[in-house]
Parts: structure tokens; sequence; C-alpha cells
């Protein structure tokens, strides 16, 4: 199974990012036997996109053949599009690890529509501010 993750720098070691389109990397976790066996680091293309940067995010994910996504919030076009290709969304914050670790352990469940308004991710001192830079986005 691999499980994907907004995250900010990327790793294991990393935080799930506040954002899910305008995260800067995603981190691919390939789980086997119930445990994390291995992660790669993806940069976002559609970090600075002028648009459609959930549909572009969801569309990468989708194509890197994840069965589920962590992030801190989805937006509507995200969500749309994730459900449409079979991926679960799953709303979380923490260590990208043990994050995904409790999603394993059946401890975290899949959300079924978008956590956020249109636009959540794109700046203007919103909690999701300055383009899903991590934690947060600081300025």
């Amino acid at each position: 199974m691999k499980i994907a993750v907004a995250t900010g720098k990327g790793g294991l070691d990393d935080d799930v990012s506040v954002v899910f389109g305008r995260c800067r990397t995603f981190t691919l976790v390939v789980c086997e036997g119930g445990g994390v066996k291995g992660a790669s680091v993806v940069p976002n293309p559609s970090l600075d996109a002028a648009g459609g940067a959930g549909i572009k995010a969801a569309q990468l994910i989708a194509g890197e053949g994840a069965e589920a996504v962590i992030a801190g919030n989805f937006g509507p076009n995200a969500a749309a599009v994730l459900s449409q290709m079979g991926v679960k969304m799953v709303q979380a914050q923490g260590n990208v690890k043990k994050t995904v670790e409790k999603y394993l352990n059946n401890e975290l469940t899949a959300v079924q529509d978008a956590t956020v308004k249109v636009h959540f991710g794109m700046g203007g001192g919103g909690f999701g501010g300055a383009r899903g830079r991590g934690r947060g986005g600081g300025r």
C-alpha cells in the first residue's frame, strides 16, 4: 500500500502540511505488513500554480498510485478529484511517520468531503497562509 502525505520539506521526520494542494512536497510512504517500509519525496509542481493547484496535486497523487492521502485540510476541488479517483482523504496533523502508523492502526478515519472552502491555501493571512510551507505557513 502507498500513502501520500502532504509535507513541507518531506520525509518521515517532517510534519503533515496544513494544506494539500499547495504543500511544498509529498512524502510517498510504502507500507507492508502493517508497517512503514520506506518513503520517497516528490516535489509538488502545483505549489505556485495560478489556479487549479488542488486538482493538479490530486492528479499527481492518484498517478503515483496512492490509496490514501494525509493532509491537514482538503479543498473542494481536490476532494472531488481524489474521491473520483478512489483515493481516501485523511485529515490529520503531526509527525509523518507517527501519523501514517496511526492510520495503519485504524486510529484515523477518512473524510468524505472537503474540509475547507475554495482558495484556503492561497495566502492572504489565513491559517493556510504562506503557500502551504508546512506547519501553518509562517511569514
